[in-house]
């Protein structure tokens, strides 16, 4: 009978899977890890945007400004111009005002540290959240964003139908040690060989484990 992924060879599989990854880019926002201003300001430039396009804007932007104080005094129009082309780009030159606006009010221009405070910021939900604490603060959290949702999914660890609802399930299975290393070995995984589409099968290193759940073509 063919293994399935468990709790029991979890730790394994993401030791198999971190080597395995480590050929590859890491995700956009893992490249700022360790400062809460700038994995919060890139997340919200990353959605709906190619890690590509997103990595640069991220450049431009923290070459200009390194925290509230210094992007508040920038026009939405200036904001707008650097971090061109990711998408809805005015819309997020906005949106970024917005949040800076909302952390020196209620947080005295500090990012603030728990789940719960950064919801309450706007445009940000709890992927973003999950990802602020785990990239900027070290801090434990599950950050499920569609490639931790499918292919955890795929693996049949879990059985969920939303990324929150995985979020929630991933809390209740996964060991805790586990927690921030797993999304960005997803994500690099799923951006790189576990596809939406035609997975590349034949390359994955734990492919025996996968019972490729909703897989309909692979390579």
């Amino acid at each position: 009978m063919k293994p399935k992924i468990s709790n029991e060879n979890i730790g394994q599989i993401l030791l198999i899977l971190g080597n395995f990854v480590k050929q590859y880019q890491v995700p956009a926002v893992s490249q700022f890890k360790k400062n809460p201003f700038t994995v919060l300001m890139s997340t919200i430039l990353s959605l709906r945007t190619k890690d590509a396009v997103t990595i640069e804007a991220s450049k431009r932007l923290f070459e200009k400004v390194k925290n509230c104080d210094e992007l508040e005094k920038m026009s939405v129009e200036e904001l707008a111009k650097i971090i061109y082309p990711v998408g809805f780009y005015k819309t997020k030159a906005r949106r970024l005002k917005e949040i800076c606006n909302v952390l020196k009010t209620k947080f005295n221009g500090r990012i603030p540290a728990t789940l719960e405070e950064l919801l309450t910021l706007p445009g940000v939900g709890r992927k973003t959240a999950n990802l602020v604490l785990t990239e900027g603060f070290g801090k434990e959290g599950i950050c499920v964003d569609t490639h931790v949702h499918r292919i955890s999914n795929r693996w049949g660890f879990v059985n969920t139908k939303t990324p929150e609802q995985t979020e929630f399930a991933l809390r209740k299975k996964l060991p805790k040690k586990y927690w921030i290393e797993y999304n960005r070995i997803l994500v690099t995984f799923g951006q790189n060989v576990c596809l939406p589409v035609s997975p590349l099968c034949s390359k994955c290193p734990i492919e025996n484990f996968c019972i490729k759940k909703g897989v309909m073509y692979f390579r």
